[in-house]
């Protein structure tokens, strides 16, 4: 039985929308039980069923707006700090909220502990591919360190192959690094050392890289495994998103603004347009993955509804079924003397 530790007041629809949606994620994962950590006055009326669900008191809640690693420092009864500590302590394996992200990464790093021989974890997620050969990718890093050195973005081209090839099921994930062109002597410095480790790991048989890639591309699907550090990756992202939203906008007002003639040619499109927003809605692609600690810590949008935290937890579920950390664990054991001798040559 999986244990997935929950912090039930992290995200803006909390408690409500969590709460809910762990009951839909446990009545679809029989083998899973959930630990709530809030306040229980306000957790406790809002449960239908508390078949495998625990709910433990949490006195005090990390705000959005809280500064993450003093907030994770110094607020021990919080409901992301007690469930992070379960975790640390054995008694869950994994951990999910849908609260301030920084204070997720914090208590992931500090707390849950980074893997031995990872020297920095990064925040991973998946987008959508409108081409090639899967039809999605992950991409990392995309927020959780702004300055990376080459190393960094090596490991992240192994940490993102791991999850690409375990959890989306590709064979051999191709690794891309995020440039400003595709020749190989692009980028700055970081970059340009980035490019030659990965391409010696390729080399090696550690990963599949392919060279550079450039951000207009990789919504057409050129890599399974975009690397990126963390500036450009959360740049990149927010980008992607803010294109589709205000995309998507533009086509309801062009429609509405045809006549009679253009809003019944938008309604026969409706069903093709619901479609096109459905690929590109992030809640789809699971939450977010800090990946390089010692157990699956998954942070979803903070506006997500029930739906997005079920299937954020079904996310967990296979990441733990597939023994996704515990096989990082043994690849970066059994290769640490090739990472060290890798950061002593950077």
């Amino acid at each position: 039985m999986f244990k997935i530790a929950v912090d039930a007041m992290g995200g803006d629809n909390a408690p409500e929308a969590i709460v809910q949606g762990i009951e839909i994620a446990r009545d679809s994962l029989p083998n899973v039980e959930f630990l709530l950590y809030g306040q229980t006055d306000k957790v406790l009326p809002l449960i239908q069923d508390d078949t495998r669900i625990s709910v433990m008191q949490a006195d005090d809640v990390i705000a959005m707006a809280d500064e993450p690693v003093k907030s994770v420092r110094s607020r021990k009864q919080s409901s992301l700090v007690l469930a992070a500590n379960a975790v640390k302590s054995g008694q869950a394996d994994a951990l999910f909220s849908a609260g301030n992200t920084g204070a997720l990464l914090a208590a992931g790093i500090f707390l849950v502990g980074r893997i031995k021989g990872i020297s920095r974890p990064a925040l991973m997620t998946v987008l959508p591919a409108m081409a090639g050969d899967h039809d999605s990718f992950v991409m990392m890093d995309v927020g959780a360190n702004a300055e990376n050195r080459a190393t960094h973005l090596y490991e992240y081209g192994i940490l993102g192959s791991f999850y690409a090839k375990e959890i989306l099921g590709y064979s051999t994930p191709r690794v891309g690094l995020l440039n400003n062109g595709g020749e190989e002597d692009k980028g700055d410095a970081v970059h340009k050392e980035a490019h030659q480790l990965l391409k010696s790991g390729s080399a090696a048989g550690f990963i599949n890289f392919i060279g550079n890639v450039e951000s207009r591309e990789i919504l057409q699907g050129p890599a399974d495994v975009v690397v990126a550090d963390g500036f450009s990756g959360n740049a990149t992202l927010k980008a992607i998103e803010g294109t589709a939203l205000s995309l998507m906008k533009m086509i309801k007002q062009t429609i509405m603004n045809a006549g009679v003639i253009g809003k019944l040619g938008g309604a026969m499109l409706k069903p093709a347009l619901k479609q096109v927003a459905g690929r590109l809605d992030p809640e789809q692609y699971g939450g977010a993955v800090v990946l390089g600690v010692k157990a699956p810590v998954v942070k979803t949008h903070g506006a997500s509804g029930p739906e997005a935290v079920a299937g954020t937890m079904r996310q967990i579920n296979t990441m733990l079924e597939t023994q996704l950390i515990e096989k990082v664990e043994t690849f970066v054991s059994a290769h640490k003397d090739d990472l060290a001798a890798r950061e002593t040559e950077e």
